[in-house]
Order: C-alpha cells, then structure tokens, then sequence
C-alpha cells in the first residue's frame, strides 16, 4: 500500500461504519466511503464536532445534512495549495491519499534531467497538474468539466504557477487523444484518473471495466521516445490494481521495457492507527 503520510492540513481522524471523520485545515468533516465496512465502536471524541456531514439518500444522491463550513477555503501540501470547495456529490475538489502519487512522480520528473512533458487526462481539479508542473514539468490538462478545469487554474495560481506552461483543455479525453494522435504530438508521461461510469458529450456510455484497455492502448501510442512514466488511479472496486498493471504490461512494458508496479493507495487513521483503502493505483516507468 502507498501511504499518503506528509501531510500536515489534511488528517484522516476516524472512519468507522461507512463514514470517514477528517480534518481539512481547521474545518471537520464526516462524509461516507462505501469501503468503511467495519462497524467498530469510534475511538476519535471528535465525532459530534463535525462542522460538515453529508449523508447519502435511501432514494439515492444526498447532500450536507450539517454544513457549517466555508465556500472555500485553502490547504497546503508541501509547496502545494489548493481551494477546496464542498460540493453537492460528497467531495471537496481534492483527494489527499493521491499525494502519494504527486512525490512518486514528482521525484522523476525532477530527476529526469530534461524537459519533460506530461499528458493528464480526466485531470478533475488538478493535483496531478499542479504537482507535475511544480517539479517542473509542462503539462497539458484535460477534463471534461469547465468548472472542474477553472478549479484546476485556481489551484495552479495559489501554488505560484499562474505563468507554468500549462495548457487547459475542456474537451472529451478519448476525442483529444485521438486528435492528438492525428496531430503528431507526443508526451513523456502520462497521467490517466478515468471514472467509473460516466457519459460522453454524445450521451456514450462510459464504463471503466469495459473501456479502459482501449484507452490506454490509444494514449500510449502518445508517447515519446524516450518516455519517463505511465500511472493510472482507479476509485472501482471491481478493477483490481494488478488488472490495471497487466494493461501497461501488456500495451506500454512490451513495447518499452522498464518496470511495472501496483498497489492500493491508503490513509492511516489517527484514532486507530490502522490505514483504510483508497482507491488503487498502476505505475509503468523508465528506470
């Protein structure tokens, strides 16, 4: 398990019953995580402070029964800042076990001693981008939300970067990519945060399970010569990390070599001390 442990403005308290207890800053929240299955008694007395619970609806969805919080505010990662926004489907604009990922990846763009470009596709708000650019990479971001991409430049300017060369792009991943092949541009790595189920601008039907294999068969005909890295997150508990680890084996390792690894990404609970399971990852690199 990749452990997302630096933090200093993020702090996972409790989680117990279906439901996590963190602090974000100076502000508590409870939200629920379906991976919480275990029913133990809370150990955290912080519980009953939350100033924000959402709950989910028996008829589906659900909202912030208690939301005694900001329209925003900003945490801190390292050099990293970022504008969190509670929104209508449970989340805050950030996912903070993904840090383990930005010091992996920000470590070899650092080291690779030359430019570097990075593809990050389904970039939602843009931690990846963000930490891409800050080691110093360019990046070209791509999401299909124009509000989840103005939160990704809001994120880049608080970290300093307003002037990076990032290029944001509103558009469908698969259609970019496949334009991007047409174009004759090519990256050095790629970042690929696909969600489970989802519908194209045209009303397709997006499913992980069944799609994923082709994308990253298409995007991986986007990279350079001499490529740095691959990495794919997944939030489906049904793609399993090593099924994700096959696929860059099978479409990036063969033609390439390097080195291939998988793995849940976690966060430790401080009540507990124990890690819970947040989401996965599978990483292709140059070694």
């Amino acid at each position: 398990m990749w452990i997302a442990d630096q933090w200093k403005d993020y702090e996972l308290l409790d989680a117990s019953d279906g439901e996590r207890l963190e602090r974000w800053g100076t502000y508590i929240l409870r939200r629920p995580d379906p991976q919480i299955i275990w029913k133990n008694a809370t150990e955290s007395r912080l519980w009953n402070r939350a100033d924000g619970i959402y709950k989910r609806s028996a008829k589906g969805g659900g909202g912030w029964i208690k939301n005694d919080l900001p329209q925003q505010w900003n945490i801190s990662y390292g050099t990293l800042n970022f504008v969190l926004k509670p929104m209508g489907f449970k989340h805050t604009g950030l996912f903070p076990e993904q840090a383990a990922n930005w010091d992996w990846f920000s470590e070899k763009i650092a080291s690779a001693a030359r430019p570097i470009k990075v593809l990050n596709l389904f970039a939602y708000t843009g931690g990846a981008t963000v930490a891409a650019a800050k080691a110093g990479a360019s990046v070209v971001h791509v999401d299909a939300s124009k509000g989840m991409v103005a939160q990704a430049k809001e994120n880049a300017a608080l970290s300093g970067l307003s002037d990076a060369p990032i290029r944001y792009i509103v558009d469908d991943c698969k259609k970019f990519v496949e334009r991007e092949l047409r174009r004759g541009n090519r990256y050095d790595a790629i970042i690929m945060d696909p969600p489970s189920y989802g519908r194209g601008p045209s009303g397709e039907v997006w499913k992980i399970e069944e799609c994923v294999d082709e994308l990253v068969g298409l995007t991986a005909k986007l990279l350079s010569e001499r490529p740095l890295f691959f990495l794919i997150n997944s939030y489906t508990t049904g793609l399993s990390p090593m099924a994700m680890q096959y696929i860059l084996g099978m479409k990036v390792f063969k033609s390439f070599g390097g080195q291939l690894e998988s793995g849940e990404l976690g966060l430790r609970a401080t009540a507990s001390g124990l890690c819970i399971p947040c989401g996965a990852s599978a990483r292709w690199f140059m070694n």
